[in-house]
């Protein structure tokens, strides 16, 4: 399988969220040093001391800036290094793009068809409800999951909306190939409960079922839609800037 990813901007938001990471901490310590030199005496009291109520939020805000961006850009596993170890082992016709294709940041064609795939990183309990999706856990685990940026949101519409954008670029090109929604998990620890689903929910890692590998080779030959080279050649023309 081949494999091509967006790596200048892989590259330019990991340094972002770097970048988020100093400043927010810049400015924490920024308001606490004013804090610590405050004079009620002075006569600059009063701007000394609206100062830290300025900094304090902003360094709030680039603190959960920071902590969300290196969740989706920093974070390990790599997305898409673990969907490319995850297909270990797939046709070598099959060609994985990562993150050319917003909102589909990962898009995979090979000889079973078109696929968007949404990923989701978090590693808690979750319950699936048809297209609803449930957290497990109390009140302190909702309030830790704010300072983590990690809430799961609704993948299944996620994945909807990713499908949809795909669709619309596949249609000039083979109107005849329909682009299939999926849901993986990288992280192992993550703990699904499936009572009814519209779209596939699948693991990366290929010992975790229902895996992402697996799927693929269960799928009936009589149900492959695939691009010819052609085609494939052409997506990357009309769709890939790098």
């Amino acid at each position: 399988m081949r494999t091509k990813t967006n790596e200048k901007l892989v590259k330019r938001n990991r340094t972002i969220a770097q970048y988020l990471f100093f400043a927010s901490f810049g400015i924490l310590i920024a308001a606490f040093i004013i804090n610590l030199n405050f004079n009620p005496n002075s006569t600059e009291s009063t701007l000394i001391l609206a100062l830290p109520l300025f900094l304090l939020p902003l360094g709030l805000i680039a603190t959960l800036a920071s902590v969300r961006m290196t969740n989706l850009w920093v974070r390990l596993p790599r997305p898409e290094q673990a969907l490319k170890d995850g297909l270990k082992g797939l046709s070598n016709k099959s060609v994985l793009y990562n993150y050319y294709h917003f909102p589909a940041r990962h898009v995979l064609l090979c000889p079973q068809g078109v696929y968007a795939i949404t990923v989701r990183y978090q590693d808690g309990s979750y319950t699936v409800k048809g297209d609803r999706w449930i957290t497990n856990g109390g009140v302190f685990d909702a309030f830790v999951r704010i300072f983590r940026r990690d809430g799961i949101g609704n993948p299944t519409a996620d994945a909807i909306n990713a499908a949809k954008h795909v669709q619309k670029l596949i249609d000039p090109i083979a109107s005849g190939v329909t682009v299939r929604p999926l849901i993986v998990f990288i992280d192992p620890r993550a703990q699904i409960t499936v009572e009814e689903t519209s779209i596939p929910i699948l693991n990366a890692n290929p010992k975790e079922p229902p895996n992402l590998i697996d799927y693929m080779r269960d799928i009936p030959k009589s149900d492959y839609i695939s691009l010819t080279n052609d085609q494939i050649e052409t997506f990357e023309e009309e769709t890939i800037n790098d």
